[in-house]
């Protein structure tokens, strides 16, 4: 879990996050704030992705 949270992709991602959550709050509510939510989503799914591959070719080099 250590792995995750210490990760500077997962940390970008989560800053993504709220000012995704800052634009849903103060900004207009269109098409716009969709596509900021998915590129979010997206981003985050890709470092999750990218941690976990890190973490599985470290396993196979032991």
């Amino acid at each position: 879990m250590r792995r995750y949270l210490l990760n500077g992709a997962i940390i970008s991602s989560v800053f993504g996050g709220i000012g995704a959550l800052n634009h849903t709050r103060k900004g207009p509510r269109d098409w716009r704030l969709v596509l900021a939510w998915i590129a979010w989503a997206l981003t985050l799914a890709i470092a999750i992705g990218t941690v976990k591959k890190e973490h599985d070719e470290q396993e196979l080099e032991h």
